[in-house]
């Protein structure tokens, strides 16, 4: 396809670079994320006012991009579609966490026709039973995976590792771990589709 001539020079750089991630060039893949990883990360921080939640959204938002690249096209900058996906997945995010929370935040002090049905923090045993099958499965899953894959994830979610921590752990540049960190996911949702027909 031809490189839309409207496009920045910047915008054009990144273009090649797509055609090259899609064909499976790795490096092209950490260039990409090197250039809009901060940019996307400081944007979603803003959005939901937590590094740790703003961390794992902008994993999330280049493992999506990165899994749909094929879909993107010339017509706009590789910046702005990488940025409309980061801007989506964050609404969709803040609209899940607003489901389960309630606002006690009531102007006035009249309770009259409000009725709050707050939940306990503290899971019940049937939440606790839920949620150890959910550890169990997930288990399962990542055993499926290959040895380095599995070991990202294990340092990742289960030890609960910083990126830092886990490019310390396995001798590998941070960039490295986190691209390697979203192919790891992507094959993990790939097997969970097989296995429970749920991403």
């Amino acid at each position: 396809m031809e490189i839309n001539q409207n496009l920045s020079d910047k915008a054009q750089h990144d273009y090649r670079l797509v055609e090259l991630a899609v064909n499976g060039n790795q490096s092209a893949f950490a260039e990409l994320m090197d250039r809009y990883r901060d940019a996307i990360y400081f944007m979603l921080l803003k959005m939901v006012n937590n590094p740790i939640d703003a961390e794992d959204l902008t994993i999330e938002a280049f493992g999506k991009a990165f899994k749909n690249i094929h879909q993107y096209t010339p017509n706009y900058a590789f910046s702005t579609w990488l940025f409309k996906i980061a801007t989506n997945n964050c609404i969709d995010y803040i609209r899940k966490k607003r489901g389960n929370l309630i606002s006690l935040d009531q102007s006035g002090n009249s309770t009259e026709n409000v009725h709050l049905s707050i939940q306990s923090s503290v899971p019940d045993p049937e939440e606790n039973m839920i949620k150890k099958q959910k550890e169990v499965l997930m288990r399962d899953v990542v055993t499926q995976l290959k040895p380095r894959y599995r070991h990202l994830i294990e340092l990742r979610y289960f030890k609960e590792y910083s990126y830092e921590e886990i490019a310390q752990e396995m001798d590998l540049p941070l960039g490295t771990v986190k691209a390697q960190l979203f192919r790891a996911r992507e094959l993990l949702y790939n097997i969970l589709n097989r296995s429970s027909g749920k991403a």
